[in-house]
């Protein structure tokens, strides 16, 4: 929109040749006339664009008030107290999975009983993921444990030395953590560690618990305790609980926490999915077994 500077300077560039006097007053108060015209119509426009914008706001938000708002409202408080109450749960660690052989791997899956990329820890994150989408949250370690031995040159024996600096500290970070895996492959073939149930191949599971810690009883009635579970729902799926640690002597680090126990899941023959199954009806296990705890 032009402005009346910007009309007298079109004035001067029309009439170059100094017409009269009378000729430009008279030219000079019609173009004014003109552009108050311009800038009111420009007003006016400016004020009925913002008082429509004012009144259909005014509309909307009535009508959601009043009709819909009450319900979209709640909806957004829901949200916001389900929020509130998943970061709660995701504060307070219940379990705290490991490994100590990191490496062990199945020979279906890599050709080896070892491997750097495809091993345990895999299972490990499975039961993690399994335990968390049963509401139940997770302290999940992956540490390369087997990287740490050859970058300290120390021996494979001395794998739980490293792994007891590792779960010292995590043990002290969270301290709401109330069982401990450390997640192993067996060592045996799949004709030890399979079982079908209703036409589908699990790997078996196996307990190990230390008898050199002052935990041993608490430990040992935890294993137990998952064991019956197992089988009550899965029979055949354990292959029970095996006292170890005597000699050689190893606490497997199962005197840092009670409820701590070393499983083992599957051994060399056994495929990834069949562990991962396992996995799956273990995760349903410990959950079962925190919710009596806390009835």
């Amino acid at each position: 929109m032009q402005n009346e500077k910007e009309l007298f300077d079109l004035i001067k560039d029309t009439y170059p040749q100094n017409p009269r006097k009378e000729f430009i007053v008279t030219v000079e108060n019609k173009l004014r006339q003109q552009a108050r015209g311009m800038n009111k119509k420009g007003t006016i426009k400016k004020f009925s664009l913002i008082s429509s914008s004012i009144l259909l706001f005014t509309l909307a938000f009535t009508w959601i008030f009043f009709f819909y708002g009450k319900e979209i409202i709640n909806d957004v408080n829901n949200v916001k107290d389900q929020s509130v109450f998943s970061t709660i749960e995701n504060e307070d660690p219940l379990v705290l999975i490991y490994h100590t052989h990191n490496y062990e791997s199945f020979i279906p899956e890599t050709k080896n009983p070892y491997s750097e990329s495809t091993n345990i820890t895999l299972v490990g994150r499975a039961l993690s993921n399994a335990l968390k989408g049963n509401n139940i949250n997770t302290v999940f370690d992956d540490t390369d444990v087997m990287g740490i031995l050859k970058e300290r040159n120390l021996r494979f024996t001395d794998s739980y030395a490293v792994t007891r600096e590792i779960l010292t500290n995590l043990l002290n970070e969270h301290d709401t953590v109330k069982m401990v895996f450390d997640i192993h492959r067996g060592s045996l073939g799949q004709a030890d560690r399979t079982v079908n149930i209703d036409g589908v191949d699990y790997a078996k599971v196996l307990f190990v618990v230390s008898k050199t810690t002052d935990n041993y009883k608490e430990n040992r009635e935890f294993a137990n305790l998952l064991h019956e579970k197992l089988e009550e729902l899965y029979p055949q799926l354990s292959k029970g609980v095996f006292e170890k640690g005597v000699d050689p002597r190893n606490t497997y680090n199962q005197d840092l926490h009670i409820n701590s126990t070393l499983v083992e899941i599957g051994g060399t023959e056994n495929t990834l999915e069949e562990s991962y199954r396992t996995a799956d009806i273990l995760a349903k296990v410990i959950k079962e077994i925190i919710e009596n705890k806390e009835e």
